[in-house]
């Protein structure tokens, strides 16, 4: 009876030879190099040489692509989570760079000559934009949330009142219950999903109460029948009973949102402060258009109490992302936002403004084997805000010849610069609102290089 013989596993250093200028250190080739041909050995199915080559370079370009770069934006989803939520805007580009390469005075007074406080510019002004006596951040909204939490529901006094119709699921599959149990808080729902009273908070709250919590649904809407108690009346409730009353607003706006584009209005820190919250929490990097950071805002007493807190060291910003944010917000108290922010850039941009830059793209791709015309678009805010709200935009269609639109899409995702687009009606759309006009150019070369793959 003959024995299979199996093809000989070419060495490791030949293969690294015909690898050569893969873009990545040698030690990540050779590790991956290495997985791979102890995988081929395991199955007993070895291809030829240049066989286990593709399947190396297949495997090298995945692992390749990977890992974090900047890409064109031609999906119209403004705060896109999967890529990398609001874009930080040239000025605060400028100050991570500056600051980046040089020391800073982090935790040092410049005047005493000694150690200082750390983040006290940005706490001040961060305040002053929330219309709060106090603000601090930490490094996300659901860090903020369970600082919030772990700090203020303590045993004996442990229990969170929060509406049924507020235990939302936010991004990543996370939970607005499974996030409350993580902290070590004890949930009291009340209501069902879609009425809740003010009675039902009054007749929940006890001596076992720690705090009021509101959830902002700001990645979902209900309609129809559905009651819930007002902010005033839930805020003149939580001083009667002497507890603290929290809201996570999530989603960081600061200004008026319907005044930047058509579109719904979205609460504010300092108009739900204003009607009596001690405490509210949102994001850095949605409507703000700043930093991955959790804002923390309210009663000076307690912010200090918050800070005061062990666990607040394990959740405090680090240099970058703390003066990515003091930027941001001095953008806002400045009152050149508008022009300076790119979230608040892109939705105040105009039609026509869009339309100009696909006519543009239209002559710099006149000569590439396409059909390129001028699309509707319809953009979204995105990072579980305004879910509601749809911005009319404007699309650079383009259906290639001699190749299917799905393998355009593809290529251009694994170019340089990758350019990520969706398909719709037999066109790739790309939506003009979320691409920045120093990114035209770089997009019709990207489609030109692209589209001439398929000759």
């Amino acid at each position: 009876m003959k024995t299979r013989q199996l093809r000989a596993i070419p060495s490791v250093e030949k293969l690294l030879q015909a690898l050569a200028g893969t873009g990545l250190p040698r030690p990540v080739v050779v590790s991956i190099v290495r997985r791979e041909l102890a995988a081929l050995r395991k199955a007993g199915n070895v291809p030829d040489f240049d066989g286990v080559l593709a399947m190396l370079r297949a495997k090298l370009a995945a692992f390749r692509h990977s890992r974090i770069q900047p890409l064109i934006n031609g999906t119209g989803i403004i705060v896109h989570t999967n890529l990398g939520r609001a874009p930080l805007g040239p000025v605060v580009g400028e100050t991570l760079r500056s600051l980046a390469e040089n020391y800073n005075n982090l935790e040092y007074d410049l005047g005493g000559g000694e150690r200082g406080g750390r983040a006290g510019y940005l706490e001040h002004n961060l305040a002053l934009l929330c219309g709060a006596e106090a603000a601090t951040v930490v490094n996300n909204c659901a860090a903020a949330l369970v600082l919030v939490l772990r700090h203020f529901a303590v045993p004996p006094r442990n229990e969170v009142v929060i509406s049924r119709g507020e235990l939302v699921q936010i991004g990543g599959g996370f939970r607005v219950p499974e996030i409350l149990e993580a902290s070590g808080a004890k949930l009291r729902e009340i209501g069902t999903t879609n009425k809740t009273s003010l009675a039902d908070y009054a007749k929940t709250i006890r001596r076992e109460t720690a705090l009021i919590l509101k959830v902002h649904r700001s990645n979902f809407f209900m309609g129809g029948f559905v009651e819930s108690p007002s902010t005033e009346e839930l805020a003149a409730l939580a001083r009667k009973k002497r507890v603290p009353f929290v809201e996570d607003l999530g989603s960081g706006a600061m200004v008026a949102t319907e005044t930047l584009a058509d579109i719904e209005h979205e609460p504010t820190p300092a108009e739900v402060l204003g009607r009596g919250v001690d405490l509210v929490t949102c994001s850095g990097d949605k409507l703000l258009g700043g930093p991955q950071a959790g804002i923390i805002a309210g009663r000076a007493r307690l912010v200090a109490a918050l800070k005061r807190d062990a666990f607040f060291r394990a959740l405090r910003c680090d240099k970058l992302i703390s003066s990515a944010l003091q930027t941001t917000v001095d953008l806002y108290l400045n009152g050149v936002a508008n022009e300076t922010i790119p979230v608040v850039a892109m939705l105040r941009a105009t039609n026509d403004e869009l339309r100009e830059r696909a006519r543009r793209l239209i002559a710099a791709l006149a000569e590439a084997p396409a059909s390129v015309r001028i699309g509707e678009g319809k953009a979204q805010l995105g990072g579980g805000a305004l879910p509601r709200s749809v911005i009319p935009s404007v699309t650079l269609d383009v259906q290639p010849q001699g190749l299917a639109v799905s393998e355009l899409a593809s290529r251009l995702r694994k170019g340089t610069p990758p350019v990520i687009g969706y398909v719709s009606g037999g066109a790739l759309k790309l939506d003009l609102r979320t691409v920045f006009p120093r990114q035209d150019e770089e997009l019709a070369s990207a489609l030109r290089a692209r589209l001439a793959e398929s000759r």
